[in-house]
């Protein structure tokens, strides 16, 4: 079988630490190409920008668009448009609207789209997902907070209108929630906490609930220091499940039944050649649907401004 050739555009911190890692170690792909205005890799051919990559570039048969989810909408209608396939980073665009038209596109033209969500792909999502299939569910907490200076350095793009703030990681938690419960979910209030200095909240705390009131609290943090935890917590008529780690590990009736390492990007990258394979796309917008409900429900707080 001939790899899928991906170039990579926008070559920051997650490109790095994830995408090409994962590449390296998945069969049926290889990085033919980088795309980024301000870093390359040694070996590979190198581009300032997504439209010198396909006008001048060498062959390609994918894009992997690591860049800010303001611009992505317009990157990938290009890419499709140009005959390649688009992996979208989590969350997939600024807004839930300007999905269906790439949908479309795509569609149209026999590319695979792509909108990746790394969190369901953690070795413990799917084994909570069957475990909570035949138990009663009663109550789910969930606790994301991380320490924005640590895992988001000088990305100034999340604090802009679109950059989520927060619910940039927010949303990974949300990722596994739609996965491994069994019914739609949606949110009934949220606070959101705003620096003053800043147009994407830092903080915020939301209730959701499915159509027969599940009560759903989820309390996300960027301010957090010492420990991160990226925790959910489901109450059920067996006893608890804990999903922690971000779904590395999974406790649940008192044992421990999945503690393993993080092998999220090469899930996605092994997902991405299988779609391609047949030129089909996985959109599922829900977990960027809840979010954008978050701000439209969501009681604006203003807290003291945050400098990076």
């Amino acid at each position: 079988m001939t790899a899928l050739r991906v170039a990579i555009v926008g070559f920051g911190k997650i490109a790095r630490d994830q995408h090409i890692p994962a590449i390296g170690a998945t069969d049926g792909v290889k990085l033919a190409a980088i795309a980024s205005r301000n870093a390359s890799l040694p070996g590979l051919p190198h581009f300032s920008t997504l439209e010198e990559l396909l006008r001048d570039g060498p062959p390609i048969d994918a894009v992997a668009l690591c860049t800010p989810p303001q611009v992505r909408r317009a990157q990938a209608a290009a890419a499709i448009a140009a005959g390649k396939h688009v992996m979208l980073e989590k969350p997939p665009g600024a807004s839930v609207s300007e999905l269906d038209p790439l949908i479309a596109l795509a569609a149209r033209s026999g590319r695979t789209l792509f909108a990746t969500w790394h969190s369901r792909f953690a070795p413990a999502v799917e084994p909570a997902r069957r475990w909570l299939t035949p138990r009663r569910i009663a109550s789910v907490s969930i606790s994301w907070k991380e320490d924005v200076r640590v895992w988001h350095p000088g990305q100034s793009w999340i604090w802009e209108p679109g950059g989520l703030g927060v619910f940039d990681p927010g949303i990974n938690a949300l990722s596994i929630l739609t996965r491994i419960l069994p019914q739609p979910l949606f949110v009934t209030a949220a606070e959101l906490y705003f620096p003053a200095n800043r147009e994407a909240p830092i903080a915020a705390r939301l209730s959701l609930a499915d159509a027969a009131g599940l009560p759903i609290d989820a309390a996300f943090d960027f301010r957090q220091t010492g420990p991160q935890s990226w925790d959910i917590r489901v109450e059920t008529d067996a006893g608890p499940l804990e999903l922690s780690g971000g779904g590395a590990r999974l406790v649940a009736g008192g044992e421990v039944l999945v503690d393993a390492a993080e092998t999220e990007y090469r899930g996605l990258y092994g997902r991405f050649v299988e779609l391609t394979a047949t030129e089909a796309s996985d959109v599922d917008l829900t977990p960027l649907r809840l979010v954008a409900d978050a701000f439209m429900l969501g009681r604006r707080q203003i807290v003291e401004a945050f400098e990076d």
